[in-house]
């Protein structure tokens, strides 16, 4: 039996890190199950950025360990990188090159090329429903667009973990259910691993497991829909903030 295949996509166990004197996490553990999407929630300045930051090694982390597919980041990097795509909040697109040349380029750093990075980019253009803009330029793309593509370039090597961190930001109401449903449907069908960094309720369902960060520190853990239940809370919007606010109460004392 391989044991590999008995770990999760993702585990976080006692991560801390800190900018000078100032903790941005403090003692985090999170699981992200396989072909489970599993939401990471929290208000702008929580921690969610630097996490992902430490996941992706643009941070080294001195304390705590992460893991993904059973490979240790620290020890194997390299193996545990290629099983995961990142969307940053950040775009990072060229926005002089086509979509299809975008998505080319990043298969080239991967060591795609000939008949296999072709098949590869014309099943994400027409996973992310954007088969007709190949040609264009990704400057005559609504926002929207340009983060469907991003998520098709995250996914151009087929990684079996997707990192997003606040995808949705500063789109509109449609482009951002676009964005969430293409996500699950790549969970549903393929069987995706996904962490989702928001802000935004709405983007939850009632299933998903859901981590809520706040000052760098998980303070709780659950199903969105037991979370919303705590306490009697109607929403789970309703429960964040009493939950935030007890915590701020916790940290002034």
């Amino acid at each position: 039996m391989n044991v590999m295949s008995d770990r999760p996509a993702l585990e976080i166990t006692d991560l801390s890190h800190r900018f000078g004197a100032r903790l941005a996490l403090d003692q985090v553990s999170l699981r992200v199950e396989r072909g489970e999407f599993t939401a990471l929630l929290g208000p702008n300045g929580a921690g969610k950025t630097t996490l992902f930051s430490i996941i992706t090694r643009l941070y080294s982390n001195r304390s705590g360990r992460v893991s993904i597919f059973g490979h240790n980041l620290q020890v194997e990097p390299s193996a545990a990188l290629a099983e995961m795509g990142v969307v940053f909040q950040t775009r990072t697109l060229d926005l002089d090159l086509t979509v299809r040349q975008n998505l080319a380029y990043h298969a080239s750093l991967h060591g795609m090329g000939g008949r296999r990075a072709v098949e590869r980019i014309e099943y994400l253009l027409d996973r992310t429903g954007l088969s007709s803009r190949a040609k264009d330029k990704v400057r005559t793309l609504s926002g929207g667009q340009s983060r469907r593509i991003e998520i098709a370039r995250s996914l151009i090597h087929a990684p079996r973990l997707l990192l997003l961190d606040e995808a949705t930001v500063g789109l509109d109401l449609a482009s951002r259910a676009d964005i969430v449903r293409i996500v699950r449907s790549l969970v549903r069908d393929e069987g995706l691993s996904v962490l989702w960094a928001t802000h935004i309720f709405d983007e939850v369902e009632e299933d998903d497991s859901v981590y809520v960060l706040h000052h760098g520190k998980i303070i709780m853990q659950g199903r969105a829909g037991d979370i919303a239940d705590q306490g009697g809370n109607v929403t789970l919007a309703d429960a964040f903030r009493a939950l935030t606010a007890d915590a701020n109460q916790e940290t002034s004392r």
